[in-house]
């Protein structure tokens, strides 16, 4: 009847800062840190719980160990990945395959995610999409290098909202900071890295030519996003994105100032990270300090809980459990 806090799994990047300590005070490593995978059952590059009876344990080892907190799902491993990016030079342009590729090919799940801009530089922009009409000239383009004329330049401001569906050609760039709910697969194709040189190895990053113009979506369409607003007690619940246009996960940014009572409702169980203000989190006679860089579980037993306090919540739910809830 615990919620699960858990601790995040650092990546050191080349295109990485030291916004990770310098906003949430996480004791990451030293140089370049650009990823926190602050909930994570990926792999060996899990999160692990931080205290209660299940602390130590990684969060790949309490899902396939206690299925119960998750309601018993079906899916083999646990299915959603949620990271902190710090950008604080250019991402590598790339695209990610979806599932059935991404199996075939990567023995893996595909990879659909989404951003939340928490912070953005004055001018900062993202990729997002290409201007190809065809395949032949998606792969023509690539071949020539002609990135300024193949790629889609958009800006962006703290508190936009991108859904990046599998084939989507897409990068951050330098002065971004978000929040990025996805599919838990780590399949990158790599289409162009600015010539970048790796100082550990000396040679530049391996690039997935062939590949990225295998999977990318041609021609490139936005999403059509459905945001909804409402009220519910001292909450704003905003939908960035649900079913059946995010087919692998739900999705809702909350602004709170107040007291919201609560519950599981229609899914099984929820991940929660705070990205703005502190609060307190109650559940079965207990509270829970919440504060910046939070990240919990709050598991299939936990039926009724508070939030209160002033901050900005995101909380994300699986997509594909619907049919197989208790």
């Amino acid at each position: 009847m615990e919620p699960l806090f858990l601790t995040p799994y650092f990546r050191p990047k080349i295109w990485g800062g030291r916004k990770l300590d310098d906003i949430f005070h996480y004791d990451i490593p030293e140089g370049k840190v650009g990823e926190a995978w602050i909930i994570s059952g990926y792999k060996d590059d899990a999160s692990v719980v931080t205290e209660g009876p299940l602390k130590g344990m990684s969060l790949r080892d309490v899902y396939l160990k206690h299925p119960e907190l998750f309601g018993n799902p079906k899916a083999k491993e646990f299915p959603l990945l949620v990271k902190f990016l710090d950008a604080n030079d250019n991402l590598s342009m790339q695209v990610h395959p979806d599932d059935d590729y991404a199996r075939k090919v990567e023995n893996d799940s595909g990879k659909t995610e989404s951003w939340y801009v928490m912070q953005a530089d004055p001018g900062a922009y993202i990729i997002y999409g290409h201007h190809a009409k065809t395949r032949e000239e998606l792969a023509d383009m690539i071949h020539k290098g002609e990135w300024d004329k193949l790629l889609r330049k958009v800006p962006v401001k703290a508190g936009d909202f991108f859904y990046v569906p599998a084939g989507t050609i897409h990068a951050l760039t330098k002065g971004c900071l978000v929040i990025e709910t996805q599919q838990s697969s780590d399949v990158t194709y790599r289409l162009y890295d600015y010539d970048r040189v790796d100082k550990k190895t000396g040679k530049k990053r391996e690039l997935h030519t062939q590949k990225s113009i295998d999977v990318t979506t041609v021609p490139h369409v936005d999403p059509k996003l459905d945001i909804k607003t409402n009220k519910d007690q001292d909450a704003e619940i905003k939908t960035l994105v649900e079913p059946p246009i995010s087919p692998h996960f739900y999705l809702w940014q909350i602004d709170l100032d107040g007291t919201w009572k609560t519950g599981l409702k229609n899914h099984p169980y929820l991940l929660v990270s705070v990205i703005k203000g502190e609060g307190k989190l109650e559940a079965d006679g207990k509270t829970y300090n919440l504060k910046l860089g939070t990240n919990l579980i709050i598991p299939n037993e936990m039926k009724k809980f508070t939030f209160t306090g002033k901050m900005r919540i995101v909380i994300s739910a699986p997509g594909e459990e619907l049919n197989h809830l208790i």
